[in-house]
């Protein structure tokens, strides 16, 4: 494996309605488990604040299990930002390879098509806000190490580590930093500008338990031992505290004809793209 550091894009070419589709129930469904978080967590508030005494019952017990909801909520608002990234990115596809929607019929009159026109607001009034939510948290990474797609070609994608300059909320672009560049690019630090389908924020290196939980033979985008780029890799074995390093075999890391095991901080691995190339 190289130690230089590259970066690329998700090519459009692939890219099709029925992955759009598949995304967007993932994203309904994350919601659908925030509604319950938060559900559960208002039940502990209204409980505390009608009967305070039922804090001294409980003690510490009330507090970790409040705790372990917010930790599960931010988590799901975590996944919520992976997921509207990658629809981002397939519509951005669909874009780019001039794929247009047909042609949509008119709705007449008792069409029962009709009865779907208050759902459909509704969600384009929640996918309003969850943008808003996504501009902010995309603007709080200033500053953040981050991993990041900068170039692309037709056969692969290239990621790597990168410091957040900026956020423009009107453009929806990232200004950022490499700052440890390859040999080829004679120790010239570079910026770039990144639409937020190539930016994917690591997990909090203080918060172990805000960070998804991979489990053994799931394929990650991890950095590679060393080096500040990410490759392809797949958990080899289940982690006993989220506190633990992965161990990780990375793709065409072979040697003497065997995939050699390296521990990666759990900080330093992400969720693999869809349609990621290596």
């Amino acid at each position: 494996m190289s130690s230089s550091v590259g970066g690329g894009s998700a090519g459009g070419g692939g890219v099709d309605i029925a992955s759009l589709l598949e995304k967007a129930k993932e994203l309904d469904q994350l919601k659908k488990e925030q509604e319950e978080v938060l559900v559960e967590i208002n039940k502990h508030h209204k409980k505390v604040l009608a009967t305070p005494e039922f804090v001294d019952k409980t003690g510490d017990a009330l507090f970790l299990k409040l705790r372990g909801l917010y930790a599960r909520a931010k988590e799901l608002s975590e996944s919520e930002i992976s997921a509207s990234t990658a629809l981002i990115g397939l519509l951005d596809g669909l874009l780019q390879s001039g794929t247009s929607a047909p042609q949509r019929k008119k709705i007449e009159v008792g069409d029962p098509k009709k009865k779907r026109i208050k759902s459909d607001t509704d969600t384009a009034r929640f996918s309003a806000a969850s943008m808003r939510n996504q501009l902010d948290q995309a603007a709080n990474l200033k500053g953040e190490q981050v991993a990041a797609r900068v170039k692309s070609d037709d056969e692969k994608d290239e990621w790597f580590v990168v410091k957040v300059i900026h956020f423009d909320k009107e453009t929806k672009e990232y200004e950022v930093l490499d700052e440890e560049p390859g040999d080829d690019e004679e120790s010239i630090q570079r910026k770039y500008k990144l639409p937020m389908s190539c930016i994917i924020p690591f997990p909090k290196k203080g918060d172990p338990s805000s960070a998804p939980d991979f489990g053994q033979g799931r394929q990650v985008l991890a950095v590679y031992p060393g080096t500040t780029a990410l490759y392809r890799a797949t958990v080899a074995s289940h982690r006993k505290r989220k506190s633990d390093d992965y161990i990780l075999e990375f793709d065409d890391d072979e040697e003497d004809g065997s995939l050699p095991q390296r521990a990666v901080p759990f900080y330093r691995v992400v969720a693999l793209p869809e349609g990621h190339r290596q």
